[in-house]
């Protein structure tokens, strides 16, 4: 079976933009336990140009901003990801590679 990519996007982080990782490209889940506490952790990609652009659910045109433990389905290119937290504290936040076959 091959490996899936497994990215750790924060981990016990507060409020913040984490450092940008490289994303393989291809379907994806964004994993995220948190203490909210009215906040929010979106999941964006950095354009050609330079930008933190955000990343959208799967399907839909709405940004992935999750405001309570849960994950979001996305599909992205290859290039880098990161999570940006707003309020939230003790933030853990993954992209975990989703198989495009049903072989895994």
């Amino acid at each position: 079976m091959a490996r899936r990519a497994q990215l750790t996007l924060l981990s016990n982080a507060g409020a913040g933009a984490g450092a940008g990782v490289d994303w393989p490209g291809g379907n994806g889940l964004f994993m995220v336990d948190a203490t909210f506490g009215g906040g929010s952790v979106a999941l964006e990609q950095l354009s050609p140009s330079g930008k933190w652009l955000p990343l959208v659910n799967l399907a839909t045109t709405t940004a992935i901003s999750l405001t309570a433990n849960g994950v979001a389905n996305f599909l992205a290119p290859a290039g880098q990801i990161r999570a940006n937290a707003t309020t939230a504290t003790a933030v853990n936040a993954y992209a975990i590679g989703v198989p495009q076959n049903v072989a895994g």
